[in-house]
Parts: structure tokens; sequence; C-alpha cells
């Protein structure tokens, strides 16, 4: 409760995987004490109303605190439901071949395909009296761990070779939340080779004493724009920042770069323009769903470019079209009220006693950056915005999703970026209207719901047809059967009746005659299939619907299964039909 109480969530890593380790092993023993219902939530009730009064926050977010235990207990019963079974097998299957440890490869497959906790596979293992081969699960875990690393290696590998080459240069002056462009001096260019005193071509990483050029950070994307010299010039597509140092890729478009050259550096303002209203409103976006939603939501991740902000927040379920609107009509009323942003340097205890909003996990130094918007929202943040947040323009949120456990998602634009996304529905709904020949967009929705109506009764109308000829049909059916082996067998051919007609006959045949196994072979809509039925006293002597499918399926290039006494199969070749249902036969007349 006081984890989460702090902002801690169930997950995979770091504190939220102690988390998910506590409940989890309280939610086992609870079960290996005969406890078979979900309790952990009720026992958060204990703890918050022993230790409210001292610790208010627990009492604040009950209900987000009880959620978060809940759900995390009904995962880990499927976890566990579905993990026992095989960890109960392989347990077996080692004391049968006269182990004493669980091989380390299975234990992993259980770990890794099916998410059930190694530590908890060790204290089953040691209970029936076995050990777990930890070498080997160690050394696949890290090679799963090598596998990742190579994976994010092309992408991220020029920013080793750049680390590695920047020795011991200072940090570089930022000066980019005034002023878009800076005169500075080259400290160091640095190409796929390392470290050099000069370069014309090609893409190379460069360092300025100074640079108006944002680095990647703070879920902000970094700067772009363009270093001129006398000698040459770069564009710069994209920044990153390391330590203090500001990493500019560039592209070389014409002369030569030398270590000490003066430049002059310039972003794309525009663009920037477009980032500033975007991390604005991710600001406003938080305050909004805190709003909402409740004092519980956190941000856990966030990314702003100059056509979308991405924010990802803490929140146990799915946004009603509701809270949608109001976060949404929030946002904008923050816009409307043109409300001037102020940006300030301070110390962390004095940013904590303003109540300004932190990013759970991060560390901060004891100087803190604060950006604050009136009464809207006050939160710390190094990256660059809005003077007022009237010149966000608008903002729209375009969707809301899940990305995790506990974790939900809102994308959304600002500025131009909502016009842009009004004109493409715009667009779409013009479309819809002449689709569906009205000349006012207000009928759309009327017409629709027509439509959908007359679907329906279409669709009826096309079931009793089908039913109709499937019945027309059922006396031709009835005549083809013959006796093989045991059984009443019926093997026919359809065309033009849908699959579900078909099965209502052969529910009905195997019905009247319990001793029937029909296979029909249906073809309609394009596609080919065939249904199998076994009546009770055929399945009884040994007929299996689901059996005899499985079978003779692949000799007409198919596959499918199902229950002793129904089935179905798809089949793609309809010249081996013959040989299919002869086949049949054949099975048949062995049982």
């Amino acid at each position: 409760s006081f984890m989460i109480s702090d902002g801690v969530s169930p997950s995979n890593e770091g504190r939220g995987y102690v988390l998910r380790r506590l409940l989890r092993r309280a939610a086992r023993h609870g079960k290996l004490l005969g406890v078979d219902k979900s309790f952990l939530s009720d026992l958060c009730d204990v703890v918050i109303e022993q230790s409210g009064g001292a610790y208010n926050e627990l009492v604040e977010k009950k209900d987000y605190i009880k959620k978060v235990v809940s759900l995390e207990e009904e995962r880990f019963k499927a976890t566990i439901d579905a993990g026992l079974n095989i960890l109960s097998n392989l347990i077996d299957k080692t004391k049968k071949d006269g182990g004493g440890i669980l091989p380390g490869e299975d234990v992993f497959k259980l770990y890794d395909t099916f998410g059930f906790p190694i530590d908890l596979t060790r204290e089953i293992a040691e209970e029936a009296g076995l050990s777990v081969d930890d070498s080997g699960f160690e050394e696949r875990m890290l090679a799963q761990r090598e596998r990742a690393r190579q994976a994010r290696g092309n992408i991220s590998g020029w920013s080793e070779n750049a680390k590695s080459a920047l020795g011991n240069l200072p940090k570089t002056e930022f000066t980019g939340y005034t002023n878009n462009t800076a005169d500075a001096v080259i400290e160091a260019l640095i190409s796929d080779d390392g470290a050099v005193e000069k370069i014309s071509e090609g893409e190379f990483t460069l360092v300025l004493s100074k640079t108006p050029f944002y680095g990647e950070g703070g879920g902000q994307v970094g700067d772009i724009g363009e270093i001129i010299s006398s000698k040459g010039s770069a564009s710069v597509i994209d920044t990153k920042k390391t330590d203090g140092v500001y990493l500019h890729i560039c592209r070389m478009t014409g002369g030569v770069f030398s270590v000490g050259d003066t430049v002059k550096a310039e972003i794309d303002s525009v663009r920037r323009d477009a980032v500033r209203r975007n991390h604005s409103a991710a600001h406003l976006l938080q305050s909004a769903l805190r709003s909402v939603l409740g004092n519980h939501v956190e941000q856990a991740g966030s990314y702003v470019d100059d056509s979308r902000v991405r924010f990802d927040f803490r929140h146990f379920s799915p946004m009603t079209p509701e809270q949608i609107e109001k976060t949404e009509a929030f946002v904008n009323e923050a816009i409307l009220s043109g409300t001037s942003v102020d940006n300030y340097e301070t110390s962390i205890e004095d940013a904590k006693k303003s109540g300004a909003i932190a990013l759970f996990g991060e560390k901060y130094g004891q100087r803190v950056r604060v950006v604050k918007m009136g009464n809207w929202s006050i939160e710390l943040c190094g990256g660059t915005h809005v003077s007022n947040t009237a010149k966000i323009g608008l903002f729209k949120i375009i969707s809301e999703s899940s990305v995790a456990a506990g974790i939900r998602r809102i994308e959304g634009t600002t500025g131009l970026g909502v016009l842009t996304l009004m004109e493409e529905r715009d667009n779409l709904i013009k479309s819809c209207a002449k689709e569906l020949k009205v000349g006012n967009f207000s009928e759309i929705d009327k017409k629709a719901a027509a439509l959908q109506s007359e679907l329906r009764d279409a669709k009826q109308e096309i079931e009793k047809l089908n039913s109709r000829l499937a019945e027309s049909q059922t006396g031709n059916i009835l005549s083809a059967v013959r006796k093989v082996g045991k059984f009443d067998f019926i093997a026919y051919k359809t065309d033009g009746v849908d699959i579900s007609a078909v099965r209502n006959v052969t529910d009905r045949i195997k019905k009247e005659n319990e001793n029937s196994v029909v296979l029909i072979s249906v073809s309609f809509g394009g596609k080919l299939n065939l249904v199998a039925a076994c009546g009770a006293a055929a399945v009884r002597n040994g007929a299996n619907a689901g059996t005899i499918l499985k079978e003779i399926s692949p000799i007409a290039g198919g596959g499918g299964g199902g229950r002793p006494d129904s089935a179905v199969s798809g089949i793609k070749d309809a010249d081996k039909l013959d040989a299919v249902f002869k086949k049949a036969e054949e099975i048949l007349v062995d049982l």
C-alpha cells in the first residue's frame, strides 16, 4: 500500500518488480493456506485504517491502491493457473527420469514464455524436493539480454563512439531557452573512426562551445537546423545530450569544418515552435488527467515532437468517452485563458514545497527548473515551452489506449496539427456523405442507421433462404446414406449454401439417426469447408468427427477439427473431395 501510494506500479524491473514479487508471494502463500479467492485488496483496508492517520496519502489514494492490488492479484492468478500445470508436469517428468534438478532451459521457457516468476519456480521445486539449474537459467537470460543489446546497438552505436571520443570536453552552454541562433566555436568533430580535426563529407557528430539546439531528453525530441561557417555548412538532423555535452548529428552540405572554427548555429524555429506547443500541452494534459481521473495519475513516459504529443500515465482502466471529453476541455480551457508560462530555477526543496510535479524515479540535482502555467500546471522540466498558453492554439486528443498493465497512453496534437486532423476528418465526412448520397452532414448518422437496419433485414432474409435451400436438399442428403462398417455414413457435396445452414442440417440428421456419420462439403462465398457430424450412438461406437477431419482434411490441402460429435475444417482443393470421402470410409471400416 505504501509503495503504490508513493507512485510504484507492478512491473518487471526496478521498484516495480520488487512490488510485484511482494504481492505475488503474498498471494501464493494465501493460496497455500487455503484462500482460493482474491483477498489482498481487503488487507489494504486494514493497512489504510491503521496507518491512514499518519500517512494521509494512503487515504487519498485508497481506491487506486486497492484497484492496483486487485488487478495484480487477478493477473497473477491467471499466470499461476497456466504455469502451475506446466511446472507440475515438468516436476513429474524430472522425478520420473530420476533427476533432482529442473533443467534451466525449461525453467527459462516457463519464465520467458508464460511469465512464471523464477523465484516461485525455485520455491515450488524445493517443496517437491528438487532444485533449479540456476546456471542454465542465467545462461539463457544473459543470451536474451545480449540479443536485446545487439538489437539496440544498430540504433545507438554512434552514441557510444561519440562518448569515447569526447574526452574531457566541458559541458555545452545551452542558450536555446531564449535564442534560436548562437555564434559558437567547434570544440570537437567525431566521425565513425572517432575524433578528427576536420571533416568535409558524410555524416558526423559535432560539439560546440554553446548551442541553441535542444538535446533530446525529458521526452522532447532533439532540434534540427543548420550550422554555417565561412568555410563550410552542414544540416543538423538530430541533437543528443550526454553528461551535459550536446551532440549535434550533422550531414555536411558543403565546404569543410575544422576544430576551432567559429560557426553560426541556427535551429529550425518553425519546428521548435510546434514542439513547444506540444510540450506545453503535455504539461496541461497531466494536470487535466489528475483533475478528471484522480491524483493517482502519474507520468509513466512521454514523447513530444513537432507533430504530436504522446503521454503515458498510470491508470487501471480505459478512459470513458466522457472522461476523454472532460480532459480535452480542461486543456483547451487553459489554452483559452491566455495564461503566462513562467520558467525559473530554484532549489529542489522549494520546488517540492510549491507543489511542482516531479517525474517519479527521476534523479534531480539541488537546483531544478520549474515550468509554471498559472494555477493550471506546475512541473519540474528542462524542456522548451511556449511563453503563453494561448500560443498552443488548440488541443485535440487523437487516441487513448493501453500500452502495458496499468499504463494508459494518450496521443494528441496542437496548433496546426489540429487543423490538419480536422481537415482529414472533414474530408472523411465528405467522402462518407458522397457514398451515402446525403446532401447534409447531419443526415449521415440517420442514413447509416437506416442502411444498418436494411443490412440486418437482408442478412436475416439470406439466412432464411439458405435454411430453405439446405432443407430442400435434405432429402437428397438422406438418400445418400450407406452402411459403412458399423455406421450409417452420408457423404455429400453442396454448392451455394452457407456453412451455418449446412450445420443445422447435420445437427438434425445426427439427432434423428444416432448411428449416423455425416460428411458434407460446403462451397460458399469463395471458401471450401468440410462439415462432419456423428450421432450419439456413432460416438459410442468409436466415431469422432474431430479426429476424422484432422486425418482427411490434409488430402485436400486443409486442416481443422473439433468435438467428437461436430467438427469443421477448411480445405483448398475441390478436386480431391472424392479421395477425402473415400479416406473417411476407410477410417470408419477400421473402427
